[in-house]
């Protein structure tokens, strides 16, 4: 006896399950459970990915990723920024001021992030260049005092190019015999940019000398830097390093502002993975079901075969193959299914008139093979594990009393 005898028999067995009609009605829809369960989790799981992924270029991609202080404002800008460039996953470093706003227009008044950037580093000009709606990047001059605003904020504040908003910031109060007076100056609107996320809505841009002005702060000294990363999910990673390397600098990073939305993210991805394994867990279990009939009525044929020298080992291999060749087809079609349609979602959408998330809005998508592999190997484990229960069952079989009156 051997393996692929073992696996004959099965195979035979299987083939053979039509004789017991209900139980080959319940391997079939254990079989389009499992079909179903893994479709949808690739369907689903592809566009949780699309989502996060589409967040971390959106929104990670325009604000700062990692941002240093030093422990005391600098005018050696370059040896600063220098201590930085060899840090794994740092691809580039530009100077940075920031500060919270209120900006108020002729009519509206609303709270900003502002950031005081140097457009001529390629980074920051990529940056702003690539979401352009109106205005010029270049026009973004030290003296000019220029601003670009998201286009969500220059809705809010009724304003396009060219027309002046004054920005009041907290970072640069004085006391007067009347109280604190908050920093203010005028600013000329010099473009309006679009990244697509919640940052439209709060984030503006200024040059980093107009910017350290309205907080009253020396332009000529470097007050922080902002360092951008292959990976921003690799914040922390960079943040710690550099804490460990020189305590004495302030650092952070996106996760003290957006954390909780990504993590948010993150928690609804595997709520619904672990809703769907659900899916798949039963689907598979109910093989055992249809899997324990076939052993009641196979039951004669397992006593026959042990006395003819197959082993308990040898009884159990062969239920293990029926169970598995029932998980196996599930997976094949349900995967394939699933890999079919995660691409093409939004074309099959289209085409049957079904629109989610509003007209003109596709739902992102972004298969992950280590995902889909991950989904396989779970699959397989749970299928593997229903079909324990019938095997050892099968392989307790006593032929002696089995056969007694046959």
């Amino acid at each position: 006896m051997n393996l692929a005898l073992t696996a004959r028999i099965g195979w035979r067995y299987w083939r053979s399950r039509k004789a017991n009609a209900f139980a080959s009605f319940i391997t079939f829809f254990s079989v389009l459970g499992i079909v179903l369960g893994v479709a949808s989790l690739i369907i689903v799981s592809s566009v949780m990915n699309g989502l996060e992924n589409q967040l971390k270029t959106r929104i990670l991609g325009s604000v700062p990723q990692v941002i240093v202080t030093p422990s005391e404002p600098t005018t050696d800008w370059d040896a600063f920024m220098q201590q930085f460039k060899g840090i794994e996953g740092v691809n580039a470093i530009s100077p940075l001021v920031q500060t919270q706003a209120m900006l108020q227009s002729r009519n509206q008044l609303a709270g900003a992030q502002v950031y005081g950037i140097q457009p001529q580093s390629s980074q920051e000009f990529h940056l702003l260049q690539d979401k352009l709606l109106q205005g010029d990047v270049s026009l973004l001059q030290a003296g000019e005092y220029g601003v670009m605003l998201g286009l969500e904020l220059a809705r809010t504040l009724q304003v396009g190019v060219g027309d002046k908003v004054r920005l009041f910031s907290g970072s640069g109060v004085v006391y007067s015999p009347m109280g604190p007076v908050p920093s203010q100056r005028n600013f000329r609107v010099i473009g309006v940019f679009k990244m697509g996320s919640v940052v439209d809505k709060a984030l503006a841009f200024v040059h980093y000398a107009d910017g350290a002005r309205l907080m009253r702060k020396p332009p000529s000294q470097l007050h922080s830097v902002r360092l951008f990363l292959d990976d921003p999910f690799a914040a922390e990673q960079v943040t710690q390093t550099i804490a460990n390397s020189a305590p004495e600098l302030v650092v952070q990073d996106w996760q003290q502002n957006y954390g909780h939305l990504f993590a948010a993210v993150k928690m609804e991805k595997r709520m619904m993975s672990l809703m769907l394994s659900l899916i798949v867990a039963v689907a598979a279990f109910n093989i055992v079901s249809a899997l324990v009939m076939m052993v009641m009525d196979k039951s004669a044929d397992i006593a026959i075969l042990k006395t003819q020298g197959m082993t308990t080992t040898q009884v159990m291999q062969i239920f293990l193959v029926q169970g598995m060749l029932n998980a196996l087809i599930g997976l094949v079609l349900g995967g394939a299914i699933g890999m079919l349609i995660a691409p093409n979602l939004n074309q099959i959408l289209t085409g049957l008139g079904v629109s989610l998330l509003g007209p003109g809005v596709t739902l992102p998508v972004l298969i992950s093979q280590t995902q889909i592999g991950g989904i396989v190997a779970g699959t397989l484990i749970i299928s593997l594990l229903a079909t324990l229960y019938p095997a050892i069952k099968a392989a307790s079989i006593r032929p002696a009393e089995t056969l007694r009156y046959e």
